[in-house]
């Protein structure tokens, strides 16, 4: 038979484990009480007894058994708390308030005895009571026992014990009660985040959790599977975004490249036409295949790891200026202007070949879309949050500041970029590689616009400091 939902929680489980360690507390701490009081009771009783014998021995002492026998009488008589009974050396009975002597085999050695007392009741019935005594033998052969009634002391240490118990009981019922409560209000609040599980594990994508501005570990929890989910759904956006985008934009250059194959080897058979510049066109149109799948696969990888593989510490100024020895004659052909600035004693940790090849993708979208006549500034500085930043500014038309978010993606070309090559891989694998050394890429408007020329872009790389 299965337990209703809410006692199958974790918090309840809890709450019932926290429960039975202090009732295990609580029992051992009971016991303890409960020793310690009937033992000091016990002592205390002992030392009355010890105190009533030596007042008797010391009445034996001066006036003989006679005084004795008339001290028992009259204290018997009064409203002390004792039992009493003097014997003669055959162990008869002389005087006392009880018949016989609880000590069956007496060696004449100070004894203790614990035994009951009987007693009637105002209604005439037998009451049994716990007493305790101490019986030995005087000077002249004859036995005394002096004893106490310790049913109160009994009775009053049962009384605390009882009174502890019912506190635990109350603290467990108490507890046992606030589990309830606590499970019920953890249930309710895991409820919507188990429902938005169920919702995305039905394929609703765009289900997400409700955050209720408490700030506690639920809200934090909410926020992460948010943050999730945000990740996943475009992630699964990417990837049926980057399938149509392959199909689209791989279309073109694969049939190219088979209409020519085909068309050399006809012109082959035909004996006619330039095979040679045929297989070098093919070979180009293959190469710009393969460099959009390399471009993907470092994507991925970079993706799949979640941090740069191989990090090092570097200077960022040598790298820079390494690009800029490849850039800069690439600029002089094409008739723009190539400047570079470096700031000194910088440092970065990450992957040297990664942030060359995203460096390399920036640049050459600057080169591609920056026309003759133009310029190019590359620069790396430090910024006042003390940040490490490789930035590209160019003259180029630049990006509409709505499709500044969309261009990152994986295969996004706009408009005025579908007739230029490429596959709109450079700035995807930019931002991945910035992500992967926890930095962040950030596009913005270049220089402005200057005559036909404008308003430029200004990519930046941004790196954390060291």
């Amino acid at each position: 038979m299965r337990l209703p939902r809410l006692l199958r929680t974790t918090p309840f489980r809890l709450t019932l484990l926290f429960l039975a360690l202090f009732a295990s507390a609580a029992s051992a701490f009971l016991a303890y009480i409960y020793v310690a009081t009937a033992g000091e009771a016990t002592r205390r009783t002992d030392q009355e007894i010890r105190r009533e014998m030596r007042s008797l021995t010391d009445v034996y002492d001066r006036a003989g058994v006679d005084a004795v026998n008339q001290s028992l009488i009259e204290r018997a008589a009064s409203e002390r708390p004792f039992l009493y009974l003097l014997m003669s050396p055959q162990e008869e009975r002389i005087s006392g308030s009880i018949e016989e002597s609880p000590i069956d085999e007496f060696d004449g050695q100070p004894a203790w005895a614990t035994f009951q007392v009987t007693d009637y009741d105002v209604q005439g019935r037998e009451v049994k009571h716990p007493a305790r005594g101490l019986q030995q033998r005087l000077d002249g052969g004859e036995i005394l026992f002096v004893g106490a009634d310790v049913g109160e002391d009994e009775a009053y240490v049962g009384k605390i014990v009882n009174a502890l118990w019912g506190s635990v009981v109350l603290v467990i019922i108490v507890g046992i009660a606030g589990g309830v409560l606590v499970s019920r209000n953890v249930s309710r609040s895991m409820a919507s985040l188990t429902d938005v599980v169920d919702r995305v594990r039905n394929g609703e994508l765009g289900a997400r959790a409700t955050v209720r501005g408490t700030r506690d570990e639920f809200d934090e929890l909410a926020q992460g599977l948010n943050e999730m989910l945000d990740r996943l759904e475009r992630s699964m956006q990417g990837h049926k975004h980057a399938g149509d985008a392959i199909a689209h934009d791989l279309r073109s250059p694969l049939t190219r490249l088979r209409a020519r194959l085909e068309s050399a080897f006809l012109d082959v058979e035909a004996g006619k036409g330039d095979p040679q510049e045929a297989l070098a066109q093919a070979l180009t149109d293959t190469d710009g295949v393969l460099k959009t799948f390399g471009a993907v696969l470092s994507i991925a990888r970079l993706q799949a790891a979640g941090q740069a593989p191989d990090p090092v510490v570097f200077d960022p100024a040598e790298l820079g200026a390494d690009i800029a020895e490849l850039y800069e004659p690439l600029c002089e052909d094409k008739g723009i202007e190539f400047a570079a600035e470096f700031a000194k004693d910088l440092t970065v940790r990450g992957n040297r070949e990664f942030l060359a090849q995203a460096l390399a993708n920036i640049l050459d979208n600057a080169v591609k879309y920056t026309p003759a006549g133009g310029a190019i500034m590359l620069r790396v500085r430090r910024r006042s949050s003390g940040e490490v930043e490789f930035s590209v500014t160019d003259t180029g038309p630049g990006v509409p500041d709505g499709d500044r978010e969309r261009v990152i993606q994986r295969f996004v070309r706009l408009e005025n970029s579908r007739n230029e090559p490429g596959a709109g891989l450079g700035l995807s694998l930019v931002a991945a590689v910035a992500e992967a050394h926890g930095g962040r890429l950030e596009l913005d408007e270049g220089p402005g616009k200057v005559g036909e020329m404008g308003p430029g872009l200004r990519v930046a790389l941004i790196l954390p400091r060291v």
